[in-house]
């Protein structure tokens, strides 16, 4: 029987029903996990790591090192690793984990709820009791496991507060889908590596928390992106329109703050706030000038994982002395399978 690992960091399958609201309540919550490992016991050998508890909202880079540094600890120990987190910002720590770890593996599967493992018509029981299993198969990439679907955890974002089915990949297909049977899409999966048969993987901590992430709005003025202090950022990523479209004309121009962007040597990435398809900043002016000034595109990537992959590159690379043009070649590369 596999062995695996599940690690506690809080969120709302941890919280417990009070009158006024829900409470994060770990001594309460590990009294109802115990009840269920008797079940999930037939499906693996399972050891608790209560990490941290905190709601995922309160989740910050710090929080993604200890993930990372706490499994490279066991990593040897176990088959595989289940994360229960907040779907808040599952997304974001699911790329950052992916970006985090090189030569990946073992399974390593984060999940939720959208109603405490308390509550009576709960999701939690059936996500964690998904997630398990499917910590153990040969699955070699950080995935998320939610209502029935495994998904890639650098692919995916939060779609609905609301309803169980909380997350999707807008632009990559499902790796798994869990009815009857679990039906595994092995098409879609990353290859298992192979530069870490004789040594592991390698597991890279931190990520540079000095990003802006701005969003264009009709009316958004010059003005108001002059009073933006530069000084100790080192990446923007604007959420554009479409394709990466913003406005050009007269004082609603993003122009000028983008030339001002690449005279303080920032790295700019132009993202969309359109969840499907792709940026391609050459089918517009817009864009077209945004390449000229240097501006990178983010693709089909999530902002999720635009974000989180900035941060490491920007981290990772920055003891190697490498430059903004080496980091800008990674970040248009791609890492884990984050980008078409």
């Amino acid at each position: 029987m596999k062995k695996i690992l599940l690690i506690q960091t809080g969120g709302t399958i941890a919280m417990q029903a009070q009158l006024d609201g829900v409470v994060l309540d770990p001594d309460r919550w590990s009294n109802q996990l115990y009840k269920q490992i008797p079940s999930l016991n037939k499906i693996a050998d399972i050891n608790v790591e209560p990490l941290f508890f905190e709601d995922s909202s309160d989740l910050h880079s710090y929080h993604w090192d200890s993930l990372l540094n706490l499994i490279q600890h066991k990593y040897t120990q176990y088959d595989g690793f289940v994360i229960l987190h907040g779907t808040d910002t599952m997304a974001y720590t699911a790329s950052a984990l992916s970006f985090g770890i090189d030569g990946l593996d073992k399974p390593v599967i984060l999940t939720g709820s959208q109603v405490p493992l308390s509550g009576i018509r709960s999701d939690a029981q059936r996500n964690l009791i998904n997630s398990v299993e499917i910590a153990t198969s040969d699955l070699t990439e950080v995935a998320i496991c939610f209502n029935d679907h495994v998904y890639r955890g650098n692919r995916a974002t939060k779609m609905s507060v609301g309803d169980f089915d909380a997350f999707a990949t807008p632009n990559y297909p499902t790796l798994a889908d869990i009815g009857l049977d679990i039906d595994f899409h092995r098409k879609n999966w990353l290859n298992a590596p192979t530069n870490c048969l004789n040594n592991g993987p390698s597991f890279h901590s931190g990520f540079s928390g000095d990003i802006l992430v701005l969003t264009i709005y009709p009316g958004f003025q010059n003005n108001q992106l002059d009073s933006i202090s530069l000084k100790d950022i080192d990446a923007i990523i604007i959420r554009a329109y479409g394709s990466g479209n913003f406005p050009i004309k007269g004082e609603y121009s993003w122009i000028p703050f983008l030339h001002r962007c690449k005279d303080n040597n920032l790295i700019t990435v132009i993202t969309s706030q359109a969840n499907y398809d792709a940026v391609n900043l050459k089918n517009y002016s817009a864009g077209r000038t945004a390449l000229d000034i240097g501006v990178l595109s983010s693709g089909d990537m999530t902002l999720e994982a635009s974000v989180t992959k900035i941060m490491w590159l920007i981290s990772a690379h920055q003891d190697n002395h490498e430059s903004n043009l080496q980091i800008a070649k990674k970040f248009q590369e791609s890492l884990r399978g984050e980008r078409s």
